[in-house]
């Protein structure tokens, strides 16, 4: 049975946080004690909900016995198993939708990269929308590599190119409440947090911002990891690849065909290599038609699979949720 620590309730202006974290607990301790000044400031009361992703390392005990003013508690969602950020989030916004009533929900991660003074800009253009659209953090600068920034725009090229679409923001956001029930039933956002929000047209607009810089340890983020994501993001586009790719193959058989056509017209001028581009044609027009057939074939069944659905199916990973702050 799943432990559930926080019942529903009635809290009308309540801003829940929800960091996905794996081992980077003083990163998380910096960032909650930010947090807290940030929103001190203005007044803003607001509940933390860690997702801890099947860390090895044990939670530090610093920010269990701190003393905040903004944060009213901190609880964490803790993972059977370690499923990745993406999928981590996915989790903690159907437990979000099943348990617990708020004004929005702000998703960001727990290395500071995502600063506290941006949650308040979040936070001011959901109430502008009128808490009916999610609004994203677009970077303006980042603070990566160069090389990381080049390999970032070749991403943003395929993407483009591969789905027709456009990708220019990340996690970092804040879902109205109301939204969230849409949400949990995207399956996509299992594979990819942003491109499913943007395949399902859910509303959202976004606001400029700069990247902070990560306040303790190192990233966990290696290369392989950043083409995982890259690709898993791509992936929510599956249909429409296939069928970018259908009709692709299609225009080489064509092209494959009049090539035969064209060779068996000029073969009495040109016998010695005519045989030869006829063959290599004909090989070119059955790869094309075995390819065809087989993206037929995968548009279908992926448009008959709905895989894991957050709403249904989130329960099943979650080991436990228990309070930290207050101490239960």
């Amino acid at each position: 049975m799943l432990q559930i620590m926080n019942d529903k309730k009635s809290i009308n202006e309540l801003i829940l946080i929800v960091i996905p974290v794996f081992n980077d607990w003083q990163s998380l301790d910096i960032l909650l004690r930010d947090l807290d000044k940030v929103l001190s400031n203005q007044r803003i009361q607001c509940e933390i909900l860690v997702i801890d992703d099947a860390s090895t390392i044990p939670a530090h005990d610093s920010f269990m016995f701190a003393h905040f003013n903004a944060i009213q508690k901190v609880n964490c969602l803790e993972l059977k198993r370690n499923l990745g950020h993406q999928r981590a989030i996915a989790i903690g916004l159907a437990y979000i939708e099943a348990n617990i009533i708020c004004q929005a929900v702000v998703v960001m991660d727990g290395d500071g990269e995502d600063t506290p003074r941006d949650v308040l800009r979040l936070i001011d253009k959901c109430s502008a929308e009128e808490y009916k659209k999610i609004v994203f953090a677009r970077r303006n600068q980042r603070s990566e590599n160069q090389i990381f920034k080049v390999f970032y725009k070749i991403y943003q090229l395929l993407y483009h190119l591969l789905t027709g679409q456009e990708i220019h923001v990340g996690n970092f956001s804040i879902i109205p409440h109301r939204i969230l029930s849409r949400l949990v039933v995207v399956s996509e956002i299992w594979n990819h947090y942003t491109a499913g929000i943007l395949k399902a047209k859910i509303p959202w607009t976004q606001i400029p911002c700069n990247r902070g810089v990560r306040l303790a340890g190192q990233s966990k983020m290696k290369f392989v990891s950043l083409v995982i994501h890259g690709l898993s993001a791509i992936s929510v586009y599956g249909d429409i690849i296939g069928v970018r790719f259908l009709i692709a193959t299609l225009l080489l058989m064509l092209f494959s065909v009049a090539i035969i056509a064209t060779v068996i017209l000029i073969r009495v001028a040109i016998p010695n290599w005519a045989p030869y581009v006829a063959g290599l044609s004909f090989i070119i027009l059955l790869q094309s038609l075995t390819i065809s057939l087989s993206f037929v074939f995968l548009i279908l069944s992926g448009r008959n699979n709905f895989g894991f659905l957050p709403q249904r199916d989130y329960q099943y990973l979650v080991l436990k949720v228990q309070q930290i702050i207050p101490k239960s």
